[in-house]
């Protein structure tokens, strides 16, 4: 099969010709129709997420289920699915009582195995982790559920508890940041976005935010943020990952607010201080959001087919395989707002 494969961190990705996977006991082979290319694979692609080399990169993906192991009892070959970038192994604690996001023996695509940046991806354990999409629900956009929005719904839902007429404040308006917007708008709530790019301020403005703030001066954002929410936002994101910000969107919190942690602090950045003088005399409640089960994904689905939701809101261009490995390299770089998702013809 076709696949995009780096040998080295920082090498330019490449398409090479690759075996195919094969099905494991109780698992699935998708024929990849979309995949997203998300700052997380740039991560790992640079070094700062370690994988096992040479890898193919991609873990947020749709297509129709192509080879089924015979323990398989819920899924069939032809079906319409995703599946979550975090695949649980399916007889842990946390896979049993539907956590499967924190499983300890977790298998992800694209990070401890070939991912969806090919023709054939696998997922294990597939009678939990594979979701089946709605006909309404094109395979581009379910390419943006995997990571991305599925993170920011539990990070809006589950953790920050968002209700109408809250203020949501969200740092860094990428893939996740501007997924959360469109969560927040879709539930009548208020979003103040903040991000050092004019463009991505104003993606954010169109998908719903009410105020923008430049984050380039984080301390003049948060009293941005302070001011506008008249004494801070209920809930606060951040979605880039870095230590500044992250202290930043728990410093605009009201009292009793909820920040929650979506972007990844890796490397010296993995163990960083939090302002818990305000932690504590705030009663401020912090969590950290690792993506979200499938068993959780039919609310969000039914959202998205109901209208109340559109995924397709957040692609800002969509490419072809060979183009995956440029796109991935230029993650990096300043580039256009939105989403980049790549698009495989059907065979």
């Amino acid at each position: 099969m076709r696949a995009v494969v780096y040998e080295a961190y920082g090498q330019r990705p490449s398409m090479q010709t690759v075996p195919a996977p094969r099905c494991p006991p109780g698992g699935v082979v998708v024929a990849v129709r979309a995949t997203g290319v998300c700052r997380s694979d740039w991560h790992a692609w640079q070094g700062h997420d370690p994988v096992r080399l040479p890898a193919v990169p991609g873990h947020e993906f749709a297509g129709v289920v192509a080879e089924v192991a015979d323990d398989v009892r819920t899924v069939r070959v032809g079906d319409r699915v995703t599946a979550p970038f975090v695949c649980g192994c399916g007889v842990c604690e946390w896979c049993r009582r539907g956590d499967a996001q924190v499983c300890p023996d977790q298998y992800q695509p694209g990070f401890t195995g070939p991912g969806s940046f090919a023709d054939l991806v696998v997922v294990p354990a597939a009678d939990l982790n594979i979701v089946r999409l709605p006909d309404s629900v094109g395979f581009t956009a379910a390419a943006a559920l995997g990571c991305r929005f599925a993170t920011a719904f539990r990070a809006v839902h589950a953790h920050g508890r968002l209700q109408a007429g809250q203020w949501l404040a969200v740092f860094g308006c990428g893939g996740v940041g501007l997924s959360a917007v469109l969560l927040a708008q879709a539930v009548g709530a208020r979003v103040v976005a903040v991000d050092v790019s004019p463009a991505a301020l104003e993606r954010a403005a169109s998908l719903g935010a009410e105020v923008t703030a430049d984050g380039t001066d984080l301390a003049a954002a948060v009293r941005r943020v302070i001011e506008v929410t008249d004494g801070g936002a209920h809930v606060g994101i951040d979605a880039i990952g870095s230590p500044l910000v992250a202290a930043a969107s728990v410093t605009a919190l009201r009292r009793r607010g909820r920040h929650v942690q979506v972007g990844l602090l890796l490397g010296d950045t993995a163990t960083t201080a939090l302002p818990m003088d305000l932690v504590i005399a705030k009663e401020l409640e912090v969590y950290g959001s690792h993506g979200m089960a499938a068993v959780d994904y039919p609310p969000m689905l039914a959202l998205i087919q109901s209208g109340f939701l559109d995924p397709q809101r957040l692609i800002g261009r969509v490419v072809g395989l060979d183009a995956a490995g440029a796109a991935l390299a230029s993650m990096g770089e300043s580039g256009p707002p939105g989403l980049t998702v790549v698009a495989l013809p059907d065979p």
